[in-house]
């Protein structure tokens, strides 16, 4: 079992490469996500980098909307899965949020339905499809 996950927000061009192969690798190569709907909102959002023993385990990122604080992309490389890197990325991720980040949301594959909920999230509306996969939004609170 790894050792706990450390996350740090990036900017470094370098980090942010790291972050997308993060989650071309989830997104794009594991769940067939479209690669045009993956990349989108990059130069308005703040990304974070997960490791564990310094090797690349994780990404998030979060960005303002016209609704509220959206938090987007997490993604967990499959040999880090199990192991509270994803939780890292969440806590990390809320933590960083601005003191006026009164209305936080989130748009959840169902099978991450619990785990977000663990965190404080909780379903609001109907199940939705986004890039060919089915989500409920969640609302912090």
């Amino acid at each position: 079992m790894p050792s706990s996950a450390e996350v740090k927000k990036v900017s470094d061009p370098h980090d942010l490469e790291t972050v997308f192969a993060i989650r071309r690798e989830v997104f794009v190569d594991e769940q067939n996500c479209p690669p045009e709907l993956e990349w989108e909102n990059e130069n308005v959002s703040t990304h974070f980098l997960a490791t564990v023993e310094g090797e690349p385990a994780g990404a998030a990122r979060w960005r303002k909307t016209d609704k509220g604080y959206k938090l987007e992309r997490f993604a967990v490389l499959a040999k880090f899965r199990g192991y509270g890197v994803g939780e890292a990325l969440v806590k990390a991720v809320l933590n960083d949020l601005p003191a006026d980040a009164t209305y936080v949301y989130l748009h959840a594959q169902v099978q991450a339905v619990g785990f977000y909920g663990k965190l404080g999230f909780k379903p609001s509306g109907t199940m939705f499809e986004e890039a060919g996969i089915q989500h409920f939004k969640m609302v912090l609170g």
